[in-house]
């Protein structure tokens, strides 16, 4: 009899203990939701920063620059222009955006970014267009030159 009672017992116990609640929670799972979340954010961010067309740039040696509250002033060849990411057909609806974004821009930095082979016309006019607009400083954005090793 005693025998019965304790597997009775044992029995009791085993069923309460899988009862039980769970307390505890996974944080597996949402730990790998976040990284996953860390490298998109990661691989599309520098995505959201090109210009609204590509430029070639010259190569000169630069110092780089600290990262200021900048506006970014494209010219590509045939005239194509483009401030930040939006490219604009007419010079004047671009000088009147950029009017507008340097009046609220603390640092009044524009970065030029010209086309090696547009001409060099056209870009002492946008640079005069800029300064007219309110621009405080102007930076001409260049590729730095790769030194060769020494053989």
């Amino acid at each position: 009899m005693d025998r019965a009672r304790h597997r009775k017992k044992k029995k009791s116990g085993e069923e309460a203990g899988a009862d039980d609640l769970v307390t505890g929670i996974n944080v597996t799972p949402l730990v790998d939701v976040c990284l996953v979340l860390v490298i998109i954010f990661m691989v599309t961010a520098p995505l959201l920063s090109n210009p609204a067309f590509q430029v070639s740039l010259p190569k000169a040696h630069t110092q780089e620059g600290e990262e200021k509250d900048k506006i970014t002033l494209s010219l590509g060849v045939g005239k194509r222009y483009a401030l930040d990411e939006k490219e604009y057909k007419n010079i004047g609806e671009l000088v009147q955006e950029l009017r507008l974004r340097l009046a609220a821009s603390e640092s009044k930095l524009v970065v030029l970014r010209a086309d090696q082979e547009a001409l060099h016309g056209e870009l002492t006019d946008l640079m005069g267009r800029a300064k007219d607009a309110g621009a405080a400083s102007l930076t001409i954005a260049t590729d730095p030159k790769k030194e060769k090793a020494p053989k």
